[in-house]
């Protein structure tokens, strides 16, 4: 039964060292970050069309927050 545990406790081990290392490549390469810059690559690429189109649905919904809730202030969802 003692060289179960010893090979259990040795496959934590090894997991555990796995899951550690893993992180040490996540992220972009300093060569790849040019790409990453670019404005399509943003969470909004484009602000000002974006802050239009809010407006746009939050005039029209009658809704606080345009897009990010749901329903619509005349009742009828």
């Amino acid at each position: 039964m003692k060289p179960l545990r010893i090979i259990h406790g040795a496959l934590i081990a090894l997991v555990a060292a796995a899951a550690c290392s893993s992180c040490t490549a996540v992220g972009p390469r300093p060569w790849e970050k040019d790409l990453m810059a670019r404005p399509e690559m943003q969470l909004v690429p484009y602000p000002l069309q974006t802050a239009a189109d809010e407006h746009v649905y939050f005039s029209k919904e009658a809704s606080s927050g345009g897009r990010g809730f749901a329903g619509g202030g005349c009742g009828c969802n």
